[in-house]
């Protein structure tokens, strides 16, 4: 039972892992977004209809055949790994075509991210002038700035910017918005990611002791040179850090060339990892300790499921395994104890009865 608690605890993340897009009812929203990180619309309709026109203003039609778009039962709209070439218009209406709410969506390319530190000096796009049918300006809209991956220790935080456009006779728009079917290869139209260093006070307070995963793999070396690791529940819109035996792998040794054994994915912002040699690595989202990677001697792969812990300092998984084994037979034993003192009371009363009747 306390395992089936933990498991739906691990795996309830996986909706909130994910941006819930939302928009005020009957509403149409324009929104930014990158390609290759999922996302949820928003629609408060149980067994709600979506329909969906491409930005090349085809017709619009029902969305029931692609691949990696899901229909949820509270009525929002999921959309896995989303390609540039989903954007457009989506639909969210009831069964009398009455429409509840509308986005129009620029899934901008991920794998043209332009990556910048701060520490490294390294600067964002600058804002430039086009002519696209006019004079308009091209800049970057930021997010604000993500939490600092760690606590307690130095640690970095990341903001997202995306490409907007700026007419004078329009509010500025997403760039894929406003280009639409004109394709344009221009280095100023893509996407932002800023880096900049962070430390936030350690707060005991604020632990909240989730579960964690611990993979099992085997060893580099024996069958590859390389190896990707996932690291669970998160996304390029979430804080997440890793180390390998307890050393951090921070974007800033990752842009300058420093981490030498292993490689951060920029493209989904951490959430991927590649390694070149064995070792234990651990990733947290949130500041929460969420997964570990230990190096196997055979070449079967396995997982693991273990309880909250505390992370200040580490617990090691097979002390607490064992910590957790004695106190299941401990409270065991005391159920087995309290079943039997009930029986021998019930007996007891029993004779008494028995007794009072033959006399």
């Amino acid at each position: 039972m306390l395992a089936t608690l933990w498991l739906i605890s691990l795996f309830s993340r996986t909706l909130w892992t994910q941006p819930f897009i939302s928009c005020s009812y009957k509403n149409l929203c324009q929104k930014a977004l990158l390609s290759g990180n999922d996302i949820v619309l928003k629609c408060d309709l149980p067994g709600a209809l979506w329909y969906f026109s491409s930005i090349l203003g085809e017709d619009f039609f029902l969305i029931n055949s692609m691949h990696n778009v899901k229909n949820m039962p509270s009525g929002s709209l999921q959309l896995i790994n989303p390609q540039p070439t989903q954007s457009g218009l989506y639909r969210c209406q009831d069964n009398h075509d009455t429409l509840m709410v509308e986005y129009e969506i620029d899934f901008q390319d991920v794998t043209t991210l332009h990556v910048t530190h701060k520490a490294l000096d390294q600067q964002p796009l600058q804002n430039e002038t086009l002519h696209l049918g006019g004079e308009v300006l091209i800049f970057t809209q930021w997010e604000p700035w993500q939490d600092c991956n760690r606590c307690g220790v130095p640690g970095e935080r990341k903001r997202l910017g995306y490409c907007y456009v700026e007419d004078p006779e329009e509010k500025p728009m997403p760039c894929g918005l406003y280009v639409r079917e004109e394709k344009l290869a221009h280095t100023r139209l893509r996407p932002e990611l800023q880096i900049e260093a962070c430390l936030i006070h350690y707060n005991p307070a604020k632990e909240i002791g989730q579960p964690y995963l611990i993979f099992r793999i085997y060893q580099l070396g024996k069958l590859t040179n390389n190896m990707w690791l996932t690291c669970p529940f998160t996304s390029i819109y979430r804080p997440v850090s890793w180390e390998a035996d307890n050393i951090p792998l921070t974007w800033q040794n990752e842009l300058s060339g420093k981490n030498f054994n292993s490689s951060l994915d920029i493209v989904s912002g951490g959430r991927l990892l590649q390694v070149f040699q064995p070792a234990t690595y651990r990733c947290f989202v949130d500041q929460e300790f969420v997964a570990q990677f230990n190096p196997s001697s055979t070449p079967v792969e396995s997982l693991e499921l273990v309880g909250p812990q505390m992370p200040r300092p580490q617990p090691k998984a097979h002390s607490f395994s064992l910590k957790l084994k004695l106190l299941l037979m401990v409270g065991t034993s005391l159920a087995l104890g309290l079943l039997l003192f009930n029986a021998l009371c019930s007996l007891q009363g029993k004779n008494r009865n028995r007794m009072l009747l033959v006399k």
